[in-house]
């Protein structure tokens, strides 16, 4: 059988986990240089960090809230070539709480052409299918040269400097006429042609509408796009059965990074991963679109080649509810050297 990927999922996404000191200290082990890194108090109900090096390092969001850009100085003082080195912020490094960070690297800074709004930044890898894009809203539908080889599944968008509008988020699998809002628990908005002009993105450009969350004249954004790469990230959706036997999802990989949510109905996001506990059948959540400390119920197992449904929890598994889900793979199913993943 080849092999999914000629790489490693390591050398582009990683979860560490550590305890805060109260002092600059490195994470070190992530195994690459990030470009976008991810963080959150386990045990304390602390906002969401996102920081990147599109919008600066010493510049944040919360996928939590809707707030403006924000900046600390101190709550990541550098990406490095094996990991980043935190500084004194009580949101990445409060002693002797616990923390978890999940890191991607993207890399290419050169802006593409070709949209008619041109980022004036970007970092985007060819190889994974992940990119970051600052951009200034017109007011009028638009399109936006990502990059990269395949068309985005996922978009989250966020102002930058205007509270009112909260995270929007695209999805294939919801639809082109409707909106998820990463930072409370709504179902799916919609349908509203403004929000993405009723268009998916193709494998050059993505598209935007005149709605506010997105393209508000003079307004800055920061653009987060996504897609499938076989044995590396899948994008999709599921339909819940009711049953604690739930559905299996097929990913072509074992995940290390999973996040669902029901978009039928209202409920939390729920995102985990293969280092929070990270055994079968109690993986460790935390809810991107709160403060809440994370919780070991079972939900998923993660399996060699997906996922399967554990619960009957309406966030996960109720049934004829529709799911959305991303994830990025710990180990593919068959890996550049030819050896299948095994489960967990």
């Amino acid at each position: 059988m080849a092999a999914y990927i000629g790489f490693q999922p390591s050398d582009f996404f990683n979860t560490k986990l550590w305890t805060g000191t109260g002092v600059s200290h490195a994470i070190t082990g992530v195994g690459f240089q990030p470009d976008f890194a991810w963080i959150k108090s386990r045990d304390q109900g602390t906002d969401f960090m996102l920081i990147n090096t599109v919008m600066g390092i010493t510049k944040y969001n919360n996928s939590n809230t809707a707030i403006v850009e924000g900046t600390d100085a101190q709550l990541l003082t550098s990406f490095d070539s094996d990991g980043y080195t935190l500084g004194t912020a009580n949101y990445s490094n409060w002693s002797p709480k616990t923390f978890v960070g999940w890191s991607w690297k993207a890399g290419t800074t050169a802006v593409p052409s070709g949209g008619t709004i041109t980022p004036s930044a970007c970092s985007f890898n060819t190889t994974t299918g992940f990119g970051m894009y600052k951009y200034t809203g017109t007011g009028s539908s638009a399109t936006i040269a990502h990059g990269l080889t395949h068309a985005p599944e996922i978009m989250m968008i966020k102002s930058i400097d205007t509270t009112a509008h909260t995270w929007g988020i695209y999805s294939k699998a919801v639809g082109n006429r409707y909106i998820m809002v990463l930072n409370n628990t709504a179902a799916k908005a919609g349908p509203y042609t403004a929000y993405w002009n009723d268009t998916d993105p193709t494998d050059t450009v993505f598209s935007i509408g005149t709605d506010s969350y997105q393209n508000q004249s003079g307004t800055e954004y920061i653009g987060y796009c996504l897609s499938s790469v076989k044995g590396f990230s899948k994008m999709g959706n599921y339909y819940g059965n009711g049953n604690v036997d739930g559905p299996f999802v097929y990913t072509g990989f074992r995940p290390a990074f999973l996040i669902v949510k029901k978009y039928s109905a209202t409920e939390d996001w729920m995102l985990m991963d293969d280092k929070r506990l990270g055994y079968n059948a109690n993986n460790a959540f935390l809810f991107p679109n709160g403060t809440n400390l994370e919780s070991d119920l079972t939900r998923y197992d993660l399996l060699s080649n997906g996922f399967k449904v554990r619960t009957t929890d309406g966030g996960n598994n109720t049934a004829d509810a529709q799911y959305m889900y991303m994830a990025f793979a710990e180990f593919p199913f068959v890996s550049s050297n030819s050896k299948a993943g095994n489960a967990r």
